[in-house]
């Protein structure tokens, strides 16, 4: 008899242990919920971003050479190539293609001695000292969003660090409004959904990350 009021003491006892921890996880559950909500707005919707630059044939014409590659990092005014121009009027002559601005080739699409028409984009560069933050938040958080905030960045590719940052835009339409194919409704029924706001984050700097343009990353805003 005495065994059995045991292990019901022991049983009650493991109960209320049980329900105790659930009680302390629950509470910090809701603390962090509303301590992140309350201090922060957040968003996985982003990726490292930065201004493209096109390097494009000067006119229709025959590629002569081509010094560049992928992962050279090219000062403005440097000579890439050149291009042995045809058509028109004018006999043939040729000109040097060359950087348009500081920058870092990416990709390139050129044969030599090939053939190109005016305006072919030969290679895309960035420039990797000016990279930035592209996000889209929900339009029902926009009203919390100031320019000048401060943003914590995570970047998918390098757990464990954090990089720092300030909103600097914030867009004034939506990301859809002028897309390909703009959410127009012409019938009856209709289901609204959430559409985002584009901003753009500044970057304080790197800490030593090789960002690429492109890399998935979170970004955490301080609200309060």
């Amino acid at each position: 008899m005495s065994n059995g009021r045991a292990v019901n003491a022991s049983r009650v006892i493991l109960i209320n242990i049980i329900v105790l921890v659930l009680l302390i996880g629950g509470g910090f559950a809701v603390y962090y919920y509303y301590n992140q909500s309350y201090y922060y707005v957040s968003t996985d919707n982003a990726r490292i971003d930065g201004q493209l630059i096109t390097i494009s044939a000067l006119g229709n014409g025959k590629i002569l050479d081509w010094n560049a590659a992928v992962n050279n990092r090219i000062n403005a005014g440097q000579r890439l190539g050149g291009i042995q121009l045809v058509g028109g009027t004018s006999p043939s002559a040729s000109a040097d293609i060359t950087m348009p601005v500081n920058g870092t080739i990416v990709q390139q699409n050129v044969i030599p001695n090939g053939f190109v028409a005016a305006g072919t984009p030969l290679a895309y560069a960035y420039n990797m000292d000016n990279l930035w933050i592209s996000a889209n938040l929900n339009e029902t958080a926009i009203n919390n969003i100031q320019q000048n905030q401060a943003v914590d960045v995570y970047v998918d590719a390098y757990p464990g660090t954090t990089l720092s940052g300030k909103i600097s835009q914030i867009g004034l339409t939506t990301a859809a409004l002028f897309s390909l194919i703009p959410q127009q409704n012409t019938t009856a029924n209709f289901t609204k959904v959430t559409q985002v706001i584009p901003i753009t984050i500044t970057l304080d700097g790197y800490k030593g990350l090789n960002l690429s343009p492109g890399m998935s990353v979170t970004a955490r805003i301080h609200i309060r």
